[in-house]
């Protein structure tokens, strides 16, 4: 059975806007138990934020996290897949771009969930190391 990216991601993500700070964004990260946010502009998907890109963008380049936006912290190649896509699209777009996590968007661009490789791996080998780690709570 063709698995596709609306089976596998995660749903109605939480999203914030550009000029949201990227404490903020850090601290939704936190509470939410999630890696990555959509940055949106009204509904249309402007940029995805990961927690990586909160850190080496904006917290180590030593500016205030309260003043940093997360339009200062997004990764300039947005790629993203529709909901009707192949799971096998995803994973195709994530290798050719090293992502972890990639958003879906509907025909009107606005984010509708997120593809992560954990919740590929976790659908594809959920007895490796690696789904071992992706199932387990997270330290906080």
């Amino acid at each position: 059975m063709t698995r596709h990216a609306s089976d596998v991601m995660t749903r109605a993500p939480a999203t914030v806007e550009p000029r949201t700070s990227v404490a903020a964004v850090a601290r939704m990260t936190r509470e939410e138990d999630i890696g990555a946010v959509p940055v949106t502009d009204g509904e249309r998907l402007r940029g995805l934020v990961g927690d990586r890109d909160l850190v080496v963008r904006a917290m180590a380049g030593g500016g205030d996290p309260n003043r940093t936006t997360v339009a200062n912290a997004c990764g300039a190649d947005l790629v993203a897949v529709r909901p009707d896509d192949e799971v096998v699209r995803a994973v195709e777009v994530m290798r050719e771009h090293a992502v972890r996590r990639v958003p879906v968007v509907d025909d009107s661009r606005c984010a509708v969930g997120i593809v992560s490789i954990g919740y590929l791996v976790i659908e594809r080998d959920p007895e490796s190391a690696l789904g071992d780690i992706s199932a387990a709570r997270p330290d906080t």
